[in-house]
């Protein structure tokens, strides 16, 4: 007789857990809980590194493999990679620069690609011919060996018309297609798409996908066991960095706002504790459920890896001064 009682304690529990994440992502009310600092910058003192920042992280193999931008004196913008186990083992594991570019090469997105059964790390580097940026792409079989990768190569052939400047680079992938999102700077996210058989080649002419007060540093994921998309896009105000979500029910469909305004924010000072490091909550990367091209997290467990910084460490000085740091939001209620 105990069986029957038990299923339907436990059925109840798992009805109230769904319930809140369900009633969490229609109120977009989230809540958020800060790690210390757990990335700082590397010590060398051949080219002292200022900030370690525009983080991308799968876990595969039972490790951690994270990518990062670093800003350094003598060559300002570099990718540095290192692994480890546990997160704080993350500071004292070894890092190693990827030697793909000599000149600017920066902002990574690291996934599986499935059905080539490939890494891909997408960068932006220099387009010489039209002096802005361009998305790029390089490849591996082994992403523990930062030797590995193949130099990166451009996106597209030439820059398309339809945009002036762009910057930060997201790929996700639905079951036909490749989606290519990118910010401009200027209130304005673009989408383009190629079909898996043809990618990493053979995008189409880039068109708006969302316009609103946002800045940079959007990233798009699937939401686990949904049919419903994710969009987290970075803004600014007050002197700081904070960070806004929008959904869709397709990665080619209307972005709705849902945690989209300063007052109401997706994740800033305001709706983060033990923030005392991390007055601007920067260019971010979630733990994703997977590492392939679908780009799945979970939504009943979210946590966000993220750069961070004091106003006082932020005042005064140009962007690439400024003393960026990695660590983890927590959704608040989780340990």
């Amino acid at each position: 007789m105990k069986r029957p009682f038990l299923t339907a304690i436990l059925f109840m529990a798992s009805s109230v857990s769904l319930c809140a994440a369900e009633d969490v992502f229609l109120s977009g009310d989230f809540h958020w809980k800060a790690s210390a600092p757990l990335l700082s910058p590397a010590n060398r003192p051949e080219d002292p590194c200022v900030s370690v920042k525009d983080p991308t992280v799968v876990f595969h193999d039972g490790r951690w493999h994270l990518f990062t931008t670093i800003r350094s004196q003598v060559r300002t913008h570099q990718i540095e990679y290192c692994n480890f186990a546990d997160w704080k083992d993350g500071n004292a594991a070894s890092r190693h620069i990827l030697k793909l570019s000599d000149g600017y090469f920066c902002a990574p997105q690291v996934f599986w690609f499935a059905p080539q059964k490939k890494w891909y790390l997408i960068s932006q580097i220099p387009n010489p011919e039209v002096k802005k940026l361009a998305p790029a792409f390089s490849t591996t079989t082994d992403i523990s060996d930062p030797t590995s990768w193949t130099p990166p190569v451009p996106l597209y052939p030439k820059h398309p018309a339809s945009v002036k400047g762009w910057i930060d680079f997201w790929i996700i992938c639905d079951e036909a297609k490749a989606h290519l999102f990118f910010t401009s700077n200027n209130g304005k996210m673009w989408r383009a798409e190629t079909a898996l058989a043809d990618f990493p080649h053979g995008w189409t002419e880039p068109v708006l996908a969302l316009e609103a007060d946002i800045f940079e540093a959007s990233h798009t994921y699937k939401l686990k066991g949904r049919d419903q998309y994710l969009t987290v896009v970075e803004a600014q105000a007050q002197g700081r960095r904070y960070y806004k979500a929008y959904t869709a029910n397709k990665l080619d469909g209307s972005w709705r706002p849902l945690a989209a305004t300063l007052d109401h924010p997706f994740a800033a000072r305001s709706n983060v504790t033990h923030s005392d490091w991390c007055d601007s909550i920067s260019h971010g990367e979630f733990l994703r459920a997977g590492s392939d091209e679908k780009m799945e997290i979970d939504p009943d467990h979210l946590t966000f890896l993220f750069q961070g910084v004091t106003d006082a460490e932020m005042k005064g000085k140009k962007y690439s001064a400024i003393p960026w740091r990695l660590g983890l939001l927590t959704a608040a209620g989780e340990d």
